[in-house]
């Protein structure tokens, strides 16, 4: 329900009546994961989707139904081979949809629990609201969906960070991106004629050395660091400092002669072979772009590749299942 919260408060605000269907198990190869939900309002208006389409029909009917009745229910959507619009999923899984009328909507910074029967309760700054079940403090630390039996936690993360060096046209293509997929997205240059807020809108713009700056803010495992100043000074530093850290990606643009030379400095500078090995450079994958924004999605390729273990090949050349089981990504 996370997903769709802001949206639900307003329709809870303005008094109206709504169901939400939520899955809570899935089996082999399925659209969309585990805790993506989808509303029904009274009125029919519709926001989210369980499936991607195969079988948000079948189950708005039951939102509709829930609705009317007032009462929860759960449903299995497996394969269907008779038609594409059959009430099934044509990617071969099987999906468990828990549906609630009107449930508790989660308030910013809260964690929502719902048993299948329809109880709620609310967790906000470790202390628990209500009970449907035990929750032991691993569970309520997460950061990401967790599934245990018979109840479905979502925990709200902050969201995780990309940090940009180098306030340069492509920073300003690559923040857009990562504002897109959810980043919060810091731009720092040491240069204040460039790093300037109308330069990057809807991106936090820091005035500072980037080692500096990397060594006194807030990193985790999900942190994404991209140097794009190609310039020594500022990379090498930066660098040293960001592969020795626990973040999810590193990352440094140039050519690749920038690249060979960019080691030799790192190395001269004490960075060992098992943090070299940590660095994407030259950064981004193979697509062939060469314009800030192509240069940007590439950029963004390799971090959701890196961030959900995708091998960054055409899924035509791979084989094995498309979409990743929850437990493959969970804490990422």
């Amino acid at each position: 329900m996370l997903e769709i919260a802001e949206e639900l408060r307003a329709w809870s605000r303005a008094g109206r009546t709504f169901a939400v269907a939520t899955v809570v198990g899935v089996s082999g190869s399925a659209p969309r994961p585990i805790g993506t939900s989808m509303a029904v309002d009274a009125d029919g208006a519709v926001i989210g989707n369980v499936s991607g389409g195969c079988v948000d029909g079948a189950v708005y009917e039951l939102c509709r139904e829930a609705i009317e009745t007032g009462e929860s229910s759960t449903h299995m959507f497996g394969y269907s081979d008779e038609s594409a619009f059959a009430v099934g999923l044509t990617c071969g899984g099987v999906i468990e949809v828990f549906v609630q009328p009107t449930p508790v909507v989660p308030a910013p910074g809260a964690t929502v629990a719902r048993s299948f029967t329809g109880q709620t309760m609310l967790v906000h700054n470790g202390k628990v609201k209500g009970t449907v079940g035990s929750l032991d403090a691993a569970v309520l630390a997460a950061t990401e969906t967790t599934v245990l039996p018979g109840i479905l936690v979502e925990v709200p993360a902050q969201p995780p960070r990309m940090l940009i060096f180098g306030a340069l046209d492509f920073a300003a293509a690559l923040t857009t991106v990562g504002s897109f997929l959810g980043y919060r997205v810091t731009v720092c240059d040491a240069r204040p004629v460039f790093a300037t807020p109308a330069r990057f809108p809807g991106a936090e713009v820091v005035v500072d050395w980037p080692h500096r700056y990397l060594s006194q803010t807030t990193v985790d495992g999900r942190t994404a660091i991209c140097v794009l100043t190609h310039d020594p000074k500022f990379d090498i530093p930066v660098l040293t400092r960001a592969l020795r850290m626990p973040v999810g990606y590193v990352g440094a643009m140039g050519s690749r002669r920038t690249h060979t030379e960019r080691l030799e400095l790192l190395r001269a500078n004490g960075v060992s072979p098992e943090e070299l090995a940590r660095l994407r450079s030259p950064i981004g994958l193979d697509l062939g772009g060469s314009t800030p924004e192509e240069t940007a999605l590439s950029i963004a390729a390799e971090i959701v590749a890196c961030r959900r273990s995708g091998s960054g090949r055409p899924l035509s050349a791979v084989s094995g299942p498309i979409h990743r089981r929850l437990d493959a990504v969970i804490g990422s």
